[in-house]
């Protein structure tokens, strides 16, 4: 059944009617925006706590050990939901093999490994600094280049608004401690985290068609784990023992549920309705969580600088997600 349109008489030119179109399209399209911008919210929320229950553990056990066991719990739990999704597309993942093995490399392998190595080197201020800022200019600069991507002027504005906002916070408002910052070796781990995180999600926009989100997740889940594998055992067999706790297995489940199923789900269903520019841009939110959490879980004060800078991102979040709606003219 053709879709139906309103249309609303404006003027004559010509003694031609000139009409404005309103396509029942456009409430169904701000529909999926805010489903994104809610999916998005809801997978910086549940990353936020990355950093705070991982430097918990840190000294626990080693970085690529952490990764591993995270991603295997995960591949774990997502197994009996995803495994028939698996199998209807098993066709299209066997055709793409290579393109699966890449996104599995970036956005598995290698993307949290690095932010657990860094943690050994970085404080939580450079940590985030870099990780946070560097991710979203990346991949909006990336997604202009290889998809297209128009970077207007209210996502650029909002853009830097977003920066501000997160230096403000990391800076604690005294800017002097930005001037001093310089580049270490942990710099330069979280910023080659930054941009395996800003190539994944230039490449999940290129997902094949057809494939299942949780089809998607299973595969990418399972090569990156196993690819991480051999990299685990060399260190095994190079560190101390791991001293397995409740608290230490408590944390591995929270990131293999949590960080790793729920979030990657989120996040990859978002970056289908807003695009990966735009939703990178949500990147940003997850200090101002961190912020909260720390007050919540830590029980430290939170400030008129949290404050401030909590209301910076998410404006500059909002007039970046802008989208013109008004309908175009037809004769």
């Amino acid at each position: 059944m053709p879709q139906r349109l309103h249309r609303t008489f404006v003027g004559c030119i010509n003694n031609q009617k000139i009409i404005y179109i309103y396509p029942n399209s456009l409430t169904a399209n701000k529909k999926n925006i805010y489903r994104g911008v809610l999916l998005a919210v809801l997978a910086t929320m549940i990353w936020s706590g990355n950093f705070i229950v991982a430097r918990g553990v840190i000294n626990e056990i080693p970085p690529v050990s952490l990764a591993f066991f995270r991603w295997l719990t995960g591949s774990l739990i997502i197994t009996p939901f995803a495994f028939n999704y698996f199998r209807r597309d098993f066709v299209t993942i066997k055709k793409h093999w290579k393109y699966f093995v890449i996104v599995s490399i970036l956005g598995i392998t290698v993307y949290n490994t690095l932010i657990y190595v860094a943690g050994r080197y970085l404080p939580a201020v450079n940590l985030a600094l870099i990780g946070t800022t560097s991710s979203p200019l990346m991949s909006i600069l990336l997604a202009a280049i290889f998809l297209r991507e128009k970077v207007g002027p209210l996502k650029m504005i909002g853009l830097l608004i977003c920066i501000a906002g997160i230096l403000l916070l990391l800076s604690k408002g005294i800017w002097q401690n930005l001037i001093n910052f310089h580049f270490s070796e942990g710099d330069w781990w979280i910023l080659s985290a930054a941009l395996s995180f800003a190539i994944y999600n230039i490449l999940v926009r290129k997902k094949p068609t057809g494939i299942s989100s949780l089809g998607f997740l299973f595969i990418t889940f399972w090569i990156g784990t196993l690819l991480l594998a051999p990299v685990y055992f060399v260190e095994a067999a190079h560190s101390a023992p791991i001293q397995w706790t409740g608290n230490l297995m408590a944390v591995i489940f929270y990131l293999g549920l949590g960080n790793s199923v729920l979030s990657f789900l989120f996040w990859n269903a978002s970056i289908a309705e807003l695009g990966a520019g735009r939703t990178a841009l949500f990147g940003n939110l997850i200090p101002v969580f961190s912020s909260i959490e720390a007050v919540l879980i830590l029980g430290e004060k939170i400030t008129a600088i949290h404050i401030i800078s909590g209301l910076l991102v998410i404006g500059g979040l909002v007039l970046a997600n802008i989208r013109s709606t008004r309908p175009k003219p037809e004769v």
